[in-house]
């Protein structure tokens, strides 16, 4: 039997995907492939992922980044899920199927719902549009500070988002006026986020978004592998837009980040921390900064940053840890658009608990992993609704 397992951590990489799902063209995905195509344009230095075996799933990079034998174990997961959104990709890790798709809004908000959220803000509104973050505060940023007026713009995903300067609408007011718009959104208005994009005029006079963005999601419509942890008397230690992504349910501790590498030392310093249960972060700067920018020089190099921290992730790790790396879906940065792609997503585990070199192959659902997770903490006992747990394949003896 192997010593028994007191937590387990969660690193997603956000929008890092392996390469198109079977389904991709039904999305406009085909011949997406995320980790390939960085590759393609910048030549990644990656040893410590390597050396994980991340360039040993399955397809990842066309086997490009090999390695003879590599001492973690490795897979890659289909989505059962319908969607390529981060709620929809988290929730199924988490062990949720979500089988209708969150309502998108290609042709903007529809207006009697635009003319209640202007009555109730007290503000007009600019935009209203399937827009580019970055860009929309360029070619609206001007007029808003002018006016007023907030920026509402959506995306291929499930989301109503609302940009402002920060010395036109203070945060609070910012924060309040998603509030607002959170209440709306239900019924035949449902979405899956709202999120508030702060920005500020730098001193060259470029608008620049802020590390307070917020986003308000909708609650989970069964337990997760979070509650199931929580409730087992464990800790659940949320880092990054984790909490908001799950509307707080399930969390016991939540951290906000600034960037990559405020969330790698925040995780860090949790796993310095003595608690049994689950730390779960998301560093979503490899997609809001990179993916949807289309920008897979600054990806890789970001890919890198975090490679280059890995291994004081995996000091801080004690005898009985366990670290998972995946990622929720794809963001390809040659694709066409700016939007999320349909991809298989990675993951990689490591732990002195772990066998090695364990080739996890397909898995049929990202929900694996929260079922691997869940039975783990919680010594066999619970289950998530959806996903087959893989911890006989990874741990020698069971987890008990």
């Amino acid at each position: 039997m192997s010593k028994k397992i007191k937590r387990v951590t969660i690193i997603v990489l956000d929008s890092l995907g392996v390469g198109e799902l079977p389904d991709a063209a039904k999305y406009g995905d085909q011949g997406t492939d995320t980790l390939g195509h960085i590759l393609d344009q910048y030549p990644l230095d990656i040893p410590n992922l390597r050396k994980l075996g991340m360039g040993n799933i399955l397809g990842a990079a066309g086997g490009r980044l090999r390695v003879s034998e590599p001492v973690g174990c490795f897979g890659r997961f289909r989505e059962r899920s319908a969607g390529k959104d981060t709620i929809t990709g988290h929730w199924e890790i988490a062990g949720l199927l979500t089988e209708v798709p969150f309502k998108t809004y290609h042709n903007g908000f529809p207006q009697e719902l635009m003319e209640e959220f202007e009555k109730r803000i007290g503000r007009g509104y600019l935009g209203n549009c399937v827009a580019s973050g970055t860009e929309i505060i360029e070619e609206l940023g001007e007029e808003h500070e002018r006016t007023g007026k907030v920026i509402v713009y959506t995306s291929a995903d499930s989301v109503f988002q609302i940009a402002a300067n920060t010395d036109v609408v203070p945060l609070e007011e910012l924060y309040s006026i998603c509030k607002t718009a959170r209440e709306l959104l239900v019924g035949d208005y449902s979405c899956g986020r709202v999120i508030a994009r702060p920005y500020i005029i730098d001193e060259t006079g470029k608008r620049v978004r802020t590390a307070d963005r917020h986003d308000y999601a909708v609650s989970p419509p069964q337990k997760t592998m979070l509650d199931y942890i929580s409730e087992y008397g464990k800790e659940v230690y949320a880092v990054g837009k984790i909490r908001d992504i799950f509307n707080g349910q399930g969390i016991s501790t939540s951290v906000h980040i600034e960037s990559n590498d405020d969330g790698v030392t925040k995780t860090i310093d949790a796993l310095k921390q003595d608690f049994e249960g689950l730390i779960f972060t998301n560093l979503v700067d490899f997609d809001s900064k990179y993916g949807h920018r289309r920008d897979p020089v600054g990806y890789g190099k970001a890919i890198e940053e975090f490679d280059r921290r890995l291994p004081e992730i995996l000091d801080a790790m004690h005898e009985d840890d366990i670290l998972i790396l995946c990622s929720d879906h794809g963001n390809d940065p040659i694709h066409t658009g700016f939007d999320h792609t349909r991809e298989h997503i990675f993951g990689l585990m490591a732990g002195d608990s772990l066998n090695q070199g364990v080739d996890l192959g397909t898995r049929d659902s990202f929900a694996d992993i929260g079922a691997t997770v869940t039975s783990i903490l919680t010594d066999g006992t619970c289950k998530t609704q959806i996903g087959t747990s893989f911890e006989d394949a990874i741990l020698s003896g069971g987890s008990k």
